[in-house]
């Protein structure tokens, strides 16, 4: 097995939340599905979003400056995969409902959170860049469900019933 097959099998062990990073400005409205999001500080609020600079959407975000993290809810599955896909980009963004955040990037309707961000600084690494991104905006929906990624696998998040005697 080669060094990178042996890491992309140990990090399929490693579980993540599932998001659509999504933006829309100059350069048009593009989205795709990442696992690799996580928060590098709360002061200021700022997030990191790994990107492929092969990947078709590049150019849009790269443009754009702005984006938005949708982290999805249990029963986003299929949606996850429209935006992990070579599905055209209309497609992917008619299979949902969204609204606006303050940059203008398209905000998941039933998310369980969105955070709207201005891209601060991108740094390359090898293939891909990192993104790091100034939370301008946060949208949270304590109704759902989280969803994580995990072994190849969607595994859906719920939170525990409190309050109830054993």
């Amino acid at each position: 097995m080669s060094e990178q097959q042996a890491f992309r099998d140990a990090m399929s062990r490693l579980g993540a939340a599932v998001n659509i990073v999504t933006t829309d400005g100059p350069a048009g409205m593009a989205g795709f599905t990442a696992s690799a999001v996580c928060s590098v500080t709360d002061s200021p609020p700022t997030l990191l979003v790994c990107l492929n600079r092969n990947a078709s959407v590049w150019p849009v975000f790269q443009a754009n400056g702005q984006l938005c993290v949708n982290t999805l809810a249990a029963g986003h599955e299929a949606l996850s995969g429209l935006f992990g896909g070579k599905t055209p980009m209309e497609e992917r963004f008619a299979a949902a409902r969204w609204r606006r955040g303050v940059t203008g990037s398209p905000q998941l309707d039933g998310a369980v959170v969105s955070f709207d961000c201005r891209v601060e600084q991108v740094v390359p690494v090898s293939t891909h860049d990192v993104l790091l991104c100034r939370v301008l905006e946060i949208s949270r929906n304590d109704d759902t469900h989280g969803l994580v990624w995990f072994d190849r696998r969607y595994h859906a998040l719920s939170r525990p019933v409190c309050g109830l005697a054993s």
